[in-house]
């Protein structure tokens, strides 16, 4: 069965892996679940439309890719989550009526080794259909891959059966909840290893009573439903020496490119979550080629009037102009324009296509 890779540059998987790898080499395999067999087309198939990750239960824990229209990003069946870290991430259910569970199980590249320190860290984000936001995210480590014929809670008594080596429970805590449903949040937290572990189990190892939640009041779901993505385990020891190494993304002159990860909410210009990698490529591109000009597009979708959209494409551009301004990019070197929603690149049809179609695009050319 051949693997397949979606399109995605060199050159940002270079930086990916700098700018999350800072502690050492990534013992996770396909960190970000960019590798696939299938572009996923149905729920809880992830075991089988990934490679390296898979269920250690019954729970059918859902794998999402751009490269799917059923199963796709951002829009899915849960809400809207940009894909920050390639084009796929995974969802699952951390809290659910009758103490229903969904986990992932990731395999590491190799043995960690007994009395280092590693560090642990994954993004998660709330989907928009949750009724609850839980305040911790649960790891467990095992010398052999887990198996549970359970749709249930994995207790302390399962991992008392299993065969081999199994951790302490870890917890990432969080001083509120984990209830953001724009950003990506980094979790993060670090161990000492015994030695003997070779695979990791991510979610929510406590039952419905012992679980620390808050109600987000939508009575839609009655249950937590977090995306997660570019999940790290790596030797604190193992820290790199050169900080100054970096990876320029390089950009094709004179055509439109639009931003992967700038995204805005309906009738808004303020840029959806913090973490807009490409912006910051951008900003690194424009200092270093300090002959190069930048114009910047804005558009909107066909919700509200003419006038109102125009105005508003032109707040969406002005956004990206501040942003390169104010960390150091002359005003000189920078036009804008805003559209409105004349320029559509998706159906106004479907909410997912008007998604799409709120944007910011830029274009690079050599200075006159």
């Amino acid at each position: 069965m051949s693997t397949r890779i979606p399109h995605f540059e060199i050159i940002s998987i270079l930086m990916l892996c700098i700018h999350f790898c800072g502690f050492g080499q990534n013992l996770v395999v396909n960190p970000s679940f960019e590798k696939y067999r299938d572009c996923p087309v149905k729920l809880g198939n992830l075991e089988k439309d990934v490679l390296d990750w898979n269920m250690p239960t019954l729970g059918s824990t859902d794998y999402f890719n751009g490269c799917s229209v059923a199963m796709g990003t951002p829009v899915n069946f849960n809400g809207e989550q940009p894909a920050d870290f390639g084009e796929g991430y995974v969802g699952f259910y951390m809290y659910a009526p009758n103490d229903y569970r969904e986990y992932i199980q990731a395999r590491l590249s190799s043995t960690l080794k007994k009395g280092e320190r590693y560090a642990i860290s994954f993004y998660v984000s709330l989907a928009e259909r949750s009724d609850f936001a839980v305040k911790e995210f649960g790891i467990r480590f095992a010398e052999f891959p887990v198996a549970v014929e359970t749709t249930k809670v994995l207790s302390g008594l399962h991992f008392s059966k299993m065969k081999g080596e199994v951790s302490e429970e870890l917890e990432i805590s969080y001083s509120k909840y984990y209830s953001d449903e724009i950003k990506w949040v980094k979790l993060t937290t670090e161990f000492e290893a015994a030695g003997t572990e070779n695979y990791m189990i991510i979610g929510n190892f406590k039952n419905n009573k012992r679980t620390q939640k808050y109600q987000t009041k939508r009575k839609i779901t009655k249950g937590s439903y977090y995306y997660l993505d570019m999940v790290s385990v790596s030797n604190v020891k193992s820290k790199l020496q050169n900080s100054a190494v970096t990876v320029l993304k390089q950009y094709e002159l004179d055509r439109i490119h639009v931003f992967k990860d700038v995204y805005f909410n309906s009738n808004k210009s303020k840029i959806r979550g913090e973490h807009q990698q490409e912006m910051e490529s951008l900003l690194s591109y424009l200092k270093t080629n300090t002959a190069i000009d930048i114009e910047i597009l804005g558009h909107t979708d066909t919700v509200g009037s003419i006038s109102f959209n125009k105005r508003l494409s032109i707040r969406r551009a002005n956004e990206v102009v501040a942003y390169l301004t104010e960390n150091g990019i002359h005003k000189n070197r920078i036009t804008a324009h805003g559209f409105g929603s004349s320029k559509p690149i998706s159906t106004n049809e479907t909410e997912a296509g008007r998604f799409l179609n709120r944007r910011v695009e830029f274009i690079l050319s050599k200075t006159d």
